[in-house]
């Protein structure tokens, strides 16, 4: 019988090994959206990730017969388990062979890991924050991945059942939205009433009003309330949005970015925040072990700056509460729309949203679009 061995992550070198674990067992897929090494690299660095602050976590590597097989995090967040009032460690970074033993070991690992710190539930795939991506796929392991989400082959989730215990904690399902030639009529003529109506406007942001002015903080830290009753969500700290703003604002298109303003504010209240970007997963499957160099940042540049794709990716759509039912949604997307057609875009991937969220998926209606993914987080009682 084969002899499975989990190793804690302790040196640089394995955290290495951790990262680049992934881009070998999905080597030449054509549907996974490999991130890049030094996202993954700060993300998971305690030195370096703001989570950190109030977040905790172990690495763990599985070997079978001295070759490495698979991976998993041990995470607790404990500002979301105030927040929801549990006590959860949550599984993340989780890749493993087919083989169950060994994501067997792995998962025990982590359930061995919360229970020494007290916690009663474990809960994955998840990662330190609702920034981090999210979700096993559970179907459509035939479309195309997001930098935003996470990729899976089809055992993944198979494995779970097998080994008992698991159940569905929460759901998201993803659309596919293609692009209409122009902005659809009733679509416009809802904008043009809803300016009128509640003085709401869009507004474009320049560099300096996104580096200089403050404006990319508040386009982060709107989110806390956009955000607050989402599943898992836990409000994110200063360092966190100065963490963000700097990861991922410099390289965007800010064509791309939408913003809805209440001028009935001095100075205007920003109320709604729409970030879109060109697909990256094709130029990523290109970045050897997720390296920009020594080709790697040329492919990142076709498509960041010369729209080489045919696909945007809805990044961050976030509307305050109370202003959803004025349709602020609608302004978003007419602004939108006419620079994506402009930029040659076929389709948009909404990316996770929660499958009980019928407000959002209610906006799509302006829009041909099908569902054409879904992912589960799992729980088990530990």
């Amino acid at each position: 019988m084969s002899e499975i061995i989990i190793k804690r992550v302790e040196t640089r070198k394995d955290l290495q090994r951790f990262i680049e674990f992934h881009y070998d067992l999905y080597k030449g897929n054509e549907y996974d959206a490999p991130v890049l090494f030094s996202d993954d690299l700060k993300t998971l660095s305690r030195d370096k990730n703001a989570a950190f602050e109030f977040c905790e976590a172990d690495y763990f590597l599985a070997y079978k017969d001295g070759k490495l097989a698979g991976r998993v995090a041990a995470i607790i967040n404990h500002n979301a388990n105030k927040k929801w009032d549990r006590r959860v460690v949550r599984f993340g970074w989780i890749d493993f062979i087919d083989d169950l033993d060994v994501s067997k070991a792995l998962l025990k690992a982590v359930e061995d890991w919360g229970k020494a710190k007290g916690m009663t539930e474990m809960v994955g795939p998840l990662g330190f924050t609702d920034m981090d991506p999210e979700g096993m796929l559970i179907w459509g392991f035939d479309q195309l991945g997001t930098m935003a989400t996470i990729y899976n082959y089809p055992y993944y989730p198979e494995h779970l059942e097998r080994i008992g215990g698991f159940e569905k904690d929460n759901d998201y399902v993803e659309y596919k939205i293609f692009i209409p030639k122009e902005v659809p009529e009733k679509l416009s003529k809802i904008s043009n009433m809803i300016e009128k109506r509640y003085n709401l406007h869009v507004k474009k942001l320049t560099r300096r009003e996104v580096f200089k002015e403050g404006y990319g903080k508040r386009v982060f830290s709107i989110l806390n309330e956009c955000m607050q009753d989402l599943y898992s969500f836990s409000e994110l700290t200063e360092r966190q949005v100065d963490q963000y703003v700097d990861m991922y604002l410099p390289l965007a298109d800010l064509n791309l970015i939408t913003i809805i303003e209440d001028w009935n504010f001095e100075p205007h209240k920003m109320v709604g925040v729409g970030i879109t970007l060109p697909s990256l997963t094709k130029a990523l499957q290109k970045c050897h072990k997720g390296r920009l160099l020594p080709f790697g940042w040329w492919h990142l540049l076709r498509a960041i700056k010369w729209h080489k794709t045919n696909i945007v990716d809805l990044y961050l759509v976030g509307v305050l509460p109370e202003y959803r039912k004025k349709g602020a949604n609608a302004l978003l997307f007419s602004d939108l729309i006419p620079q994506y057609v402009s930029y040659g875009f076929e389709w948009g991937e909404s990316n996770v949203e929660m499958e009980s969220n019928t407000n959002v998926q209610g906006q799509w209606g302006f829009f041909e679009h099908e569902m054409h993914k879904r992912r589960r987080c799992f729980k088990k009682n530990i």
